[in-house]
């Protein structure tokens, strides 16, 4: 790794830590297309990649929203068992999808989203 890319990963490290504090998003939605658009990654390697930073950043964020009380406890425990669950499941799917279908899921997901939250209440 060059030092440019090393400080590059510091720029999409410290933006993605900034949307997952405000919005509790930074893995799919800021490092997966930065990794692909800027680092040159591709699609599966990103999001895996992602997923790898956001075990930290996730440990880092709970810590602290755990001490603001700002964790809803009760629905942690059900959240996990399905998410994980699935996840160890669909971590298998990802490898029998192109590079590009992934890339269209994702952006597909992103607008839907995106479209949601702009019309909701």
């Amino acid at each position: 790794m060059t030092t440019a890319q090393f400080l590059l990963g510091i720029g999409i490290g410290a933006l993605t830590g900034v949307l997952a504090a405000l919005c509790g998003v930074g893995g799919g939605l800021i490092m997966v297309p930065a990794f692909v658009f800027l680092m040159a990654v591709d699609q599966k390697s990103a999001v895996a990649t992602s997923l790898a930073v956001i075990v930290v950043v996730s440990l880092v964020s709970t810590a602290k929203y755990s001490a603001a009380s700002l964790v809803k406890w009760p629905i942690v425990l059900p959240v996990v068992i399905g998410a994980t669950l699935t996840a160890w499941f669909a971590t298998d799917w990802l490898k029998h999808f192109s590079n590009e279908t992934l890339s269209r899921i994702f952006a597909i997901l992103m607008i839907l989203i995106g479209i949601r939250m702009l019309v909701a209440k």
